[in-house]
């Protein structure tokens, strides 16, 4: 922003100077004088609101069950016991080149957009036969309608959910260049999708923009953005995004994290405190090998996320005790 303002000085400056050397028009000074402090006064209301989205983070040197006997929330906490199989299941799966999805860990409320109107909210269908995860959809629909409020509104879906014969197809027509194998794809999983624009390509459209700047907010993240390809292996999309959900997509926007990185850093961290925008979210870390116990609160509502490698996130959310889930 300061250059801009650096613009409107210098535009001021001169035509100032040009009104009273030329032609001593204070009309023109005085409306000048004018916009210049409607817009000094729209970047202070700008700067207000984008203060007010906060990120802050405690980490502590203990793991969980340290953690909540320490802050005295033990008597709050019960045991669960947590399976292999709870390690690919979940909303924070890694999936990449070394870690594929597995055909039992796809989303299991998988529809076709075309069907379900009320999940086309504020956004086009590039065809008839997108699919999406039926909660995704309901997530993204939320996120562009903010968008159409502040004028941005060119938002199409052009895929979304791919079953791993559809990938197996695409990886044999488009070759390894262009395309993944069966399984190898976050399309796979039911998590991600790629959103273009009518307008022009997504990395100079303003719909791409917007969701480079403000999908954390709604729990998307831009899976594999343009300074990150070599810990991604993939070459920058501005059209694909991922759900991982809040406050991990606020966290990892905040320390320019990808997926990758966000996974070493919560094995390496095992606990974290966050507070996004005034509430507070605490994760846990668990390794899992076989059956393994874990500690959970009883009066809060929390997640339970595999990471696809080795390992379990609990994720506790603010407020009262809600339905519990095993993402």
């Amino acid at each position: 922003m300061v250059p801009f303002k650096g613009k409107i000085l210098e535009i001021f400056h001169t035509s100032n100077y040009i009104v009273k050397e030329e032609t001593e028009n204070e009309e023109v000074v005085f409306l000048l004088l004018l916009l210049f402090l409607i817009y000094l006064g729209y970047d202070y209301v700008n700067e207000a609101l984008f203060s007010q989205e906060k990120v802050e983070f405690q980490n502590y040197d203990q793991n969980p069950k340290e953690h909540l006997e320490n802050s005295g929330t033990s008597e709050n906490t019960q045991e669960k016991t947590i399976t292999e199989e709870q390690v690919y299941q979940g909303n924070l799966l890694l999936i990449n080149s070394k870690y594929p999805v597995r055909q039992e860990s796809v989303k299991s409320d998988i529809v076709n957009l075309s069907k379900h109107d009320e999940l086309i909210n504020g956004y086009g269908l590039l065809d008839s036969n997108i699919y999406m995860s039926k909660e995704i959809a309901q997530k993204f629909s939320e996120m562009v309608n903010d968008a159409v409020k502040g004028g941005v509104s060119h938002f199409i879906i052009n895929s979304g959910y791919r079953d791993f014969d559809e990938q197996s197809v695409l990886y044999q027509e488009m070759g390894a260049e262009y395309a993944l194998p069966a399984g190898y794809s976050e399309h796979n999983s039911g998590l991600s999708l790629d959103v273009g624009s009518s307008l022009t390509k997504m990395e100079r459209a303003p719909e791409g923009k917007w969701i480079e700047e403000n999908a954390w907010k709604y729990g998307f993240i831009l899976r594999y953005p343009e300074d990150k390809t070599e810990l991604t292996g993939i070459q920058y999309e501005p059209w694909h995004i991922r759900y991982v959900g809040l406050p991990h997509s606020a966290i990892m926007k905040e320390k320019n994290f990808v997926l990758e990185e966000y996974m070493d850093y919560l094995k390496e961290e095992k606990t974290i405190s966050v507070s996004v925008n005034g509430e507070k979210y605490e994760i846990f870390y668990y390794p899992v090998t076989k059956n393994t116990t874990i500690h959970v609160p009883t009066n809060l509502r929390y997640e339970i996320s595999g990471n696809n490698i080795d390992g379990v996130i609990v994720t506790v959310f603010p407020g009262s005790t809600h339905t519990n889930s095993r993402r």
